[in-house]
């Protein structure tokens, strides 16, 4: 099992060493941020978390609810990152993974936040190795899991699901299958935007066959089907990655 909090620290150090480059760097995969908006915005998720998970928070709860001890259009660096990660993950290491807290996707625990902000540092570390050139690398099991957790997640974003419902793709299957681990799914298109998924093999109207560290960033929109292994009605693929991730 995937120790999410030694995730955070590795992943967090890999962004903070990024965060050294210019925070006017644009970011292609977050058309309106630059590096620096990257690096506030995940300093600022890290201490709404760690102030959730402290007072055991069971209603909804904006990040923006939440200080994150700038200035008002200050952006935060590299230390400032470091800090907020430091103490989000003291925070989780000293907390019952199964302590019951609000989530915004299923699970409802302290466990899912630690793999939820994990991701989250994956994700976005990529986002700036490409705005600044460099090619982005994710451990194949690390990749796998990311997979899982946004397919499980898919349900609890309701963003994401007003976006699928207006593609009008109700019913569509897809399959993706890693090419470097043992790992396939499933994943089907139901009624208002809903997303069920299955691990295993299955046949789709489209299917994908890559590395799992390709899996993961086409689905969240951050590389497209050029390149891959691609069975089926890929115009249907597309259109449903259109809606992007997370």
């Amino acid at each position: 099992m995937t120790d999410y909090c030694s995730l955070v620290e590795d992943e967090t150090a890999r962004v903070a060493r990024l965060a050294a480059a210019p925070a006017d760097t644009p970011v292609p995969a977050c058309p309106s941020w630059a590096l620096g908006d990257l690096i506030t915005h995940l300093g600022t998720m890290h201490r709404w978390v760690t102030h959730m998970v402290s007072t055991r928070n069971q209603d909804r709860l904006w990040s923006r609810e939440v200080p994150n001890g700038l200035d008002e259009g200050a952006h935060g660096d590299a230390a400032w990152l470091a800090e907020g990660s430091a103490e989000m993950v003291r925070t989780l290491r000293a907390t019952d993974p199964a302590t019951p807290l609000w989530t915004w996707g299923p699970g409802g625990t302290a466990g899912w936040w630690a793999r939820r902000m994990a991701f989250e540092l994956v994700v976005h570390r990529v986002d700036a190795e490409q705005a600044l050139g460099v090619e982005p690398e994710v451990a194949a099991e690390v990749a796998a899991d990311g997979v899982e957790e946004l397919l499980g997640n898919l349900p609890g974003a309701r963003w994401v699901s007003r976006r699928l419902a207006e593609l009008g793709l109700e019913g569509a299957t897809f399959h993706l299958h890693a090419t470097d681990l043992p790992g396939e799914w499933t994943f089907t298109q139901g009624p208002e935007g809903a997303v069920t998924w299955e691990r295993g093999h299955a046949k789709g109207d489209a299917a994908v066959r890559a590395p799992a560290r390709d899996l993961l960033l086409l689905m969240y929109g951050r590389r497209s089907c050029d390149g891959l292994e691609v069975f089926g009605d890929r115009a249907l693929l597309e259109r449903w990655l259109s809606a992007g991730g997370l």
